[in-house]
């Protein structure tokens, strides 16, 4: 089996569509994502500058990602951290036509590449057991 950062690649993957949840001033916000990267041992999510879910992250780094495969779920949770350029996630877009369409300079959106850090990871099964858990 796969540890850490490994093993929750695996889970998303599985999984293919997760949920970020962040804080909007008191109240909680979630939305499907569909894109990480796992990359010198660590996960990697990419968000639009422009939308909402950025402004959160940067206002409050507190988030959590849900991932759902049969009965079993992904609770990984943890602050945001950001890159300090965006030559990573530029390189990321230009290998991806869809997110070409949608960060360039017509539009002037800029992909925000983040990863957790102070993390945990738990896959739980339905009863809220842990089955694993993981500290980054």
């Amino acid at each position: 089996m796969a540890e850490g950062p490994q093993r929750i690649d695996e889970f998303m993957n599985e999984a293919e569509v997760f949920y970020l949840a962040t804080v909007d001033g008191d109240k909680p916000k979630n939305r499907p994502l569909g894109f990480h990267l796992l990359k010198d041992d660590k996960i990697y999510f990419g968000v639009g500058n422009q939308k909402e879910v950025y402004r959160q992250l940067t206002v409050n780094p507190n988030v959590e990602v849900v991932a759902v495969v049969g009965t079993d779920f992904l609770r990984y949770y943890g602050k945001a951290v950001f890159e300090e350029t965006y030559d990573f996630a530029d390189s990321i877009v230009a290998g991806n036509e869809f997110l070409q369409s949608i960060y360039n300079d017509e539009t002037g959106f800029k992909l925000a590449v983040f990863h957790l850090e102070e993390a945990t990871a738990e896959i739980r099964n339905i009863a809220g057991e842990i089955m694993e858990s993981y500290n980054f």
